[in-house]
């Protein structure tokens, strides 16, 4: 039986690193060799490779570059130290709900998430600080940022203080740099190959935005930049120019994404008409030339009057005189009220598909700042919290872009903020019988006044109100307006710190690997994130020999967290999970997980792992 410490890859989240020298090596197994920290990537080789022109390590290069790019980098390839915790007292529906409300600090829960959902999110919206003067911000640690984190937020004894990103700091714009660079090469690889990312930015830093997406996404991914019109009316009091929009940078994971067509609108049906009573309904009169050439383009028609009609110098027709004629004899040619007017090929509505996205995306169809903030007041009018909001109505877009109803499609919002993708995911899902699921991050971001503490509880608590909300407006709807809340902390397996003073005492607390305190739920759902299993998968317990036995997954996982377990108890143990594993038939391996300090000694231990190994179970760890 394997022991899993901190140490172990069961205990650690993804190692992004490794990942990388593995898809090189798959690739280019020359290039891997061995250097004094252990695998390393010999440079000369890749020179010969891709040739020495294409690889270089020169100060002058082409791109975006800033002080602790370096760092950054690295900082999103080193894996985190710590778990979620989950807080069912907290959430909406837990037993059944596939959506997630995760409170922590977004770098970290990245990081986490990667073992179960790379390349497994459809959409990702980001709403991140625009850089303004006025964002809350704290510098990302290399060496310990769960601690850091805790110190932050007032977990922890130690604090550290939090400020705004002011623009005399002398890093103002270094600093936001630093801090989206990280979070977004974590991002992408949560992607799905059919995915996209939208990020909303203002013009503060759009510009070393869009250079920074081009690099982690590729130049070749960019989609478009979606314009925003979020302002009523001017704004008479500025100094220079009205700031009447803001921006959505809108990247694939691959060249050959396409958004979804958006659904007609009454505003886009209300040009069709029906002039002449067609039978086929109301339609619009189409443009008969084309400006590309075309062989039989080039011919003189009469109309009913006898009045002919050639293209005009440099133009031809977009179809054949015989087709023409054809489309004539169905009443398909529209020649005016008169006769006389030059032809017209019609498009019917019944005939048109729903509508191409364009880039300019107006207040009157996604909303406005003022949209969002009534949409706010109306579910919370005892705070008023957030100055910029995103109508629900803008989101929805975003939507509908990106992601199917039906296919159970993983949305995340890594910038959570008062909540409005999950709210309008569940919005959506009640307006079309969807099933997307959502994944929301927030940092508990202090709130100096308010009836909320924190800007994670304004997260939580809009969702549980908008549910509420949506269930009473929509009685057919019968799917998931419900989420599971986890909270970011440390590992709950302790970590080998000795300290000289006391060497004894660490010993004796290490004998236990758990840290006091954690329950037997906090530890399987970190078991689950670095096993890379879902966090909303079924989980199911029974009892044998006593104990509580949980099944994870259909028997992916088998876990046993019982503080004891005797000799005499090992035989019906094994045999009574063996019964239900077998029950269960996982198409997977299956991992059976139980906890180190609960056997009375090595040959309980040693003669329940023999049990399971005769059934099959491989995987057999204790912590």
């Amino acid at each position: 039986m394997q022991k899993i410490d901190a140490q172990s890859p069961e205990a650690q989240s993804a190692d992004l690193k490794a990942e990388n020298i593995a898809k090189l090596k798959a690739l280019f197994p020359e290039l891997i060799t061995e250097g004094p920290n252990g695998v390393a990537i010999n440079q000369d080789v890749l020179k010969q490779l891709v040739g020495d022109a294409t690889v270089t390590d020169a100060d002058e290069k082409y791109g975006l570059n800033w002080h602790g790019k370096r760092t950054a980098r690295q900082l999103a390839l080193t894996p985190s130290t710590g778990t979620l915790l989950p807080c069912p007292n907290e959430s909406v529906d837990w037993d059944t709900t596939q959506n997630l409300m995760i409170e922590g600090d977004n770098l970290e829960v990245l990081k986490l998430l990667q073992k179960s959902y790379a390349g497994k999110v459809k959409l990702i919206y980001i709403d991140p600080p625009y850089n303004t003067g006025q964002d809350f911000v704290y510098p990302d640690n290399f060496q310990d940022n769960i601690k850091n984190y805790l110190e932050i937020t007032g977990q922890s004894v130690a604090g550290i203080k939090t400020s705004t990103n002011n623009e005399n700091s002398g890093r103002y714009h270094t600093d936001w740099l630093n801090m989206i660079y990280p979070r977004l090469v974590l991002a992408r690889s949560l992607l799905s190959p059919d995915g996209a990312i939208f990020i909303s930015i203002d013009d503060h830093e759009i510009h070393h935005l869009r250079s920074m997406v081009s690099e982690v996404f590729g130049e070749e991914n960019f989609s478009a930049t979606a314009i925003w019109e979020k302002a009523d009316s001017p704004r008479n009091s500025a100094r220079q120019f009205s700031e009447d929009h803001d921006y959505i940078l809108i990247f694939s994971k691959d060249p050959g994404w396409t958004p979804d067509r958006l659904p007609r609108t009454e505003a886009a049906n209300a040009i069709y008409s029906n002039p002449d009573n067609d039978p086929r309904g109301e339609w619009l009169p189409g443009d008969p030339y084309a400006n590309k050439p075309y062989s039989k383009g080039k011919y003189t028609i009469s109309g009913p009057t006898g009045r002919s009609f050639s293209p005009p110098p440099g133009r031809f027709w977009r179809i054949s005189e015989e087709k023409l004629r054809e489309l004539d004899a169905d009443g398909r040619i529209w020649w005016g009220p008169k006769g006389d007017a030059r032809p017209s090929i019609k498009r019917y509505l019944t005939e048109v598909a729903d509508l191409t996205p364009r880039t300019l995306w107006k207040k009157e169809d996604v909303g406005s700042n003022r949209t969002s903030k009534n949409e706010l007041r109306s579910l919370f009018p005892e705070s008023e919290s957030f100055d910029t909001p995103k109508p629900i109505r803008l989101i929805e877009r975003v939507l509908q872009l990106a992601t199917s109803p039906k296919s159970g499609d993983i949305v995340l919002d890594f910038f959570a903020g008062s909540g409005t993708t999950g709210h309008a995911t569940l919005s959506l899902n009640s307006a079309d019988d969807g099933n997307r699921r959502f994944i929301l991050v927030q940092l508990p971001e202090p709130i100096v006044s308010g009836a909320f503490e924190n800007i994670a509880e304004i997260t939580k608590e809009r969702l549980r109100r908008a549910g509420t909300k949506i269930k009473a407006e929509s009685s057919m709807f019968s799917g998931d307006t419900g989420f599971r809340t986890f909270k970011l902390d440390t590992s709950n397996i302790r970590a080998w710190n000795p300290t000289p003073e006391d060497l004894t005492a660490d010993l004796l607390a290490h004998q236990e690997h758990v840290i006091e305190g954690r329950s037997e739920s906090d530890i399987l759902y970190e078991l689950l994130l670095k096993l890379g299993l879902d966090l909303c998968v079924p989980i199911e317990h029974q009892q044998i020999a006593g104990k509580t036995v949980y099944s994870i997954g259909g028997g992916v996982l088998l876990a046993c967290l019982a503080e004891q377990i005797t000799r005499d108890q090992v035989e019906e143990l094994a045999q009574g999970m063996v019964a239900w594993h077998k029950g269960q038939a996982p198409a997977s391996d299956s991992t059976c997980v139980f906890r180190d300090s609960a056997f009375a000694d090595d040959i309980a231990k040693t003669n329940l792992a023999a049990i399971l190994n005769q059934a099959g179970i491989k995987n057999v760890r204790s912590l």
